[in-house]
This record gives C-alpha cells, structure tokens and sequence, in this order.
C-alpha cells in the first residue's frame, strides 16, 4: 500500500495542512516535483500530482490512469478510513468507458430535465429565508446559519427530499470529508439516500431523484443508491466552501473588498479567484495506475493511488496565469472524461447567494483578520471551520416565504433521445467535480 520512500510521508490530514497547504505543497514541490508521495490519510499513502501540465496528462488518460480502485482496495484493511470516500462503488466517478458512459447519460438527462429560471428563483428565495433569520441580530457565523445551509435547501429540492432526510445527509457527507467515525458517517449517508429512493418509488414528483429511477439506463437499487450519494455529496458540501471561501475573499481582499459599498459587486471574480486559489475540493481525481509508471523519477506504483492536488496545479509557478478574474483554465473542476457536468449551476447558486447576501445586508465585515480563521481539517476539502460577520442590524418587518419552485419546474415531456439536439441545462448555464 505505501508508496516506497526512505522519507516520512508528509500528512495531508492534519491541521498543519489545514492551516497552509500552499506551504505545504511549496515544501513538496520543492523536494520532489511534480510527483509527491504522501500519506492522504492514516495509513493510506499515494502519488500527489503538483504540476498543472502533469495532472492533465492523468485526468486525460483513462487507459494508463483508469479510476476503478477495486484492485487497490485488495491491499487495504476493511476498517480502512479512507474507503468511505475511495472505495468503490458503481457510480460514475469510479468507472471508465461504456459503464461511465451509462451513468453519466442517467446523471445528465436527469438534470436537464430542471428548469433553469425556476432554480435561480428558488435560490433567491431560500436565501431571504434564511438571512430573515440573522439579519437583525447585527452578527452572524454565515458558515453555520447561511453557506452551510442553502446548498441542503437547493438540494433538498432537486431531489424531492424532505428536510429530515437532507439533514441526515449533510451529516454524514460533512463526517466522511473530515474523518470523524466515518464509518457511521458513511451509513448515515448510504442510509438517508436509500429512504430517498424509497420516498420518490412511493411518490415520484418533478426531481432529479424520480428522473433518475425511471430513466430509460434502468438503474438498479444498488446504482441509484450510489449515483445519488455521489451527487449529493458531491453537491452540498463543495458549493458550501465554495461560497464561504468566496465570502471570505470579498471581505478580506482590497482588491475586491472596495467595491461592496459601490455598486459594482465583482462577485464572478471573486468566484475566479477562489477556484484558482482556494478551491473547494483540494485534493481528490484519484486514478490507479494500471502498471507502475515513472515520470522525472518518481514510480506510481500499480493500483495504487494517484490523487490530483487541485490547489496545486493551480497555482503551479511554471504557468504564468496572470488575470485571473474571467479566466476559467482552472482544474478546480477536474478535466477529461471525468469533468464534472455541473460546473455552471454551482457557479449559478453561489454567486445568486453572495449577491442575495450582500445586497440584504448593508456593510458585512469580518470581525478578525482574514488569517486567523480557521480552516476544518482533512485531505479533500477546503472548509472553513466558521465565517463570523458583523454588520449594522437589519428588521426584517415581513418575513420572506417559504420557498416553493414556481410553476415552470412542473414535469414536461422529455424527448426521446434522437431528439435531443440542444445543450444540456448544464451546458446552457454560463463538472461540478469529477464524475
């Protein structure tokens, strides 16, 4: 299972990373290049790929660096810690060819299926519910009553859930990334996702997860199980930190911090930047050698890990980037097969919260330096730990509704695959991670 090494493995899980994993992976690169060895999490050592040019050769080349990790599993206790997130399971981002295909085609036209204005109304008003609820307090934790919140209310639609069910999986989602007794985590997750599915056999509505279970690819208990898992984890949680980590950025950053009293929210920038930066899924694209490849001296080994550092290879100093602001050949979203679909709605819910946010309360400041908040600890995700604001109180004298889709999310007949010649709902927005 390990890497072979005469040096101990830097840990990528302990709050020495959490708290400057640029410094981290400076020392890394310094030492090694573009190829590391690392301990991702007790026990569990791989190749962590630093250079922007070395992670699109691997996400780009299923055959050499395909993504099943059964064969590595075999090397690895069943208690392993890592297993909830690396394991296998039959979903689309642990398979490769006709099979990814499948589940990808299940995934896609599921959520082409949701209507784009109605989504971008239903992130309006969760939004005002939820700042309703903090704005005349003159202070809040936005992690923990705002950014932490809105992607479970978003979701909890799109899938049909209810609010009981999504709560149960935020939980578990937020247990697995940060290694907290990730095997009850993991059942709470498997768990909420298979009352889901039992709730929509039961009553199926207009939402991704009744499209899904009659979707003509006829996925079985087992696959549903795992297509959901996969993006409901792969949902919540990354536009959670996206959004806090943006926040962050606009309240500490001159460079956009002087425009919120201005009219001008240069909030697709911040959005830029933070992709580029501090994006919200920091290490992950796990692929498994299918024998052991040398690159500038370093072995992966075999159907052993080989995990893309996300941050890294976007701020690899051989790559002159300059402006970032609109600049989108960031790999915060993975590349090749296995880019994630559904970049541009979390781009949309992010930027709707922030602008939603900004505009309800009049002057949001941080009450502490930007540097001194802290950052939840784990190897995949950057997460703050809380977003403390202060700002002049707001009364809210009518409370917002409860947030309902409007009419336009009603189910309209879906074409049948010859038909359909446009872009996806996707695509018409201006993958979220690998899938």
């Amino acid at each position: 299972m390990a890497v072979e090494t005469h040096e101990e493995l830097v840990r990528m899980y302990d709050a020495q990373f959490a708290a400057d994993p640029a410094g981290v992976y400076e020392m890394l690169r310094t030492r090694y290049g573009n190829y590391a060895p690392v301990e991702l999490v007790p026990g569990v050592s791989a190749t962590l790929v630093l250079g922007y040019d070395a992670a699109l050769e691997v996400l780009r080349d299923p055959e050499t660096f395909p993504k099943d990790p059964r064969r590595w599993q075999r090397s690895v206790p069943p208690d392993c810690p890592a297993l909830p997130i690396m394991g296998y399971r039959p979903n689309a981002m642990y398979a490769d060819g006709d099979t990814h295909s499948r589940f990808r085609g299940a995934i896609t036209d599921a959520f082409g299926r949701v209507d784009v204005l109605a989504l971008r109304e239903y992130v309006e008003q969760s939004a005002d519910v939820l700042i309703d609820g903090f704005a005349a307090d003159g202070e809040a934790d936005l992690c923990a009553r705002y950014t932490g919140r809105l992607p479970i209310l978003v979701f909890n639609l799109l899938f049909g859930s209810t609010p009981e069910i999504a709560d149960r999986l935020m939980r578990g989602i937020e247990g697995i990334a940060e290694l907290v007794d990730v095997e009850k985590s993991s059942a709470m997750l498997t768990r909420g996702v298979e009352d889901l599915i039992a709730l929509k056999r039961a009553r199926p509505g207009a939402d991704v997860a009744s499209w899904l279970i009659e979707h003509p690819a006829a996925l079985t208990d087992e696959e549903l199980v795992d297509q959901m898992t996969l993006l409901i984890g792969k949902g919540i949680a990354p536009i959670h930190n996206l959004i806090a980590n943006a926040l962050r950025l606009l309240l500490s950053d001159d460079r956009f911090a002087g425009g919120l009293s201005g009219g001008s929210l240069p909030i697709e920038d911040a959005l830029d930047e933070v992709l580029w930066t501090d994006p919200p899924i920091i290490n992950f694209g796990f692929t498994y050698p299918v024998r052991d490849v040398e690159r500038e001296g370093h072995v992966m080994p075999a159907d052993q890990p080989v995990a893309i550092a996300y941050k890294a290879v976007n701020t690899d100093p051989s790559k002159e980037v300059g402006q970032r602001a609109g600049n989108r050949a960031h790999l915060a979203f993975s590349a090749g097969p296995h880019t994630c679909p559904a970049k541009s709605p979390a781009r949309l819910i992010a930027a709707i919260a922030i602008e939603k946010l900004l505009d309800r309360l009049p002057d949001p400041v941080l009450p502490l330096a930007a540097d001194r908040l802290q950052w939840r600890p784990g190897p995949f995700h950057r997460a703050l730990g809380s977003l403390p604001v202060r700002f002049t109180p707001v009364p809210v004298l009518t409370p917002s509704p409860a947030p309902r889709f409007p009419a336009p999310y009603s189910p309209a007949p879906r074409p049948a695959p010859a038909e359909q010649t446009g872009p996806s709902f996707w695509s018409r927005l201006t993958g979220w991670w690998s899938v």
